[in-house]
């Protein structure tokens, strides 16, 4: 099984998933999964960190500069934009090997969730969903 979620979803999923009342191994392999995409959300803090200061430039601490309002000094704000998005749309594949019994969890239980949702939340479930439901369209075995 491998699933895909895009790095504009990371953070939300973290988000989302910690607030579903789980036990047992489904609590467990959740816990894993929030473990997975933790240690990603921060490669993608650091990555963005470092665009970052690619378009503001850096202090003589290396710190990315920032202008008087507290903001970054982005100076093409709008090639900026364009790359973070790219940057935002790419994808974090778990796949396989020790994750495979805990995507199988994590499937059953977004397949299973019938709690109202709305706004980010639902926003949120319905990528996870379809990144679970698309793991076996790749003709992968459960």
């Amino acid at each position: 099984m491998k699933i895909e979620i895009q790095y504009c979803y990371v953070i939300d999923a973290i988000n989302f998933l910690s607030t579903i009342t789980l036990k047992g191994k489904q609590s467990i392999h959740r816990t894993r999964f929030i473990k997975h995409l933790n240690e990603k959300l921060k490669q993608i803090s650091e990555e963005e960190l470092e665009l970052i200061k690619e378009f503001a430039g850096v202090d003589e601490k290396g710190n990315p500069n920032r202008r008087e309002d507290g903001n970054f000094d982005i100076k093409n704000v709008d090639d900026f934009l364009k790359q973070q998005r790219e940057y935002f749309q790419e994808c974090y594949i778990i796949e396989g090997g020790d994750a495979h019994g805990m995507l199988k969890t994590m499937k059953a239980i977004i397949e299973n969730y019938d709690l109202e949702i709305s706004g980010k939340d639902a926003e949120v479930f319905e990528h996870l969903f379809t990144a679970f439901e698309n793991s076996n369209e790749k003709g992968e075995e459960d």
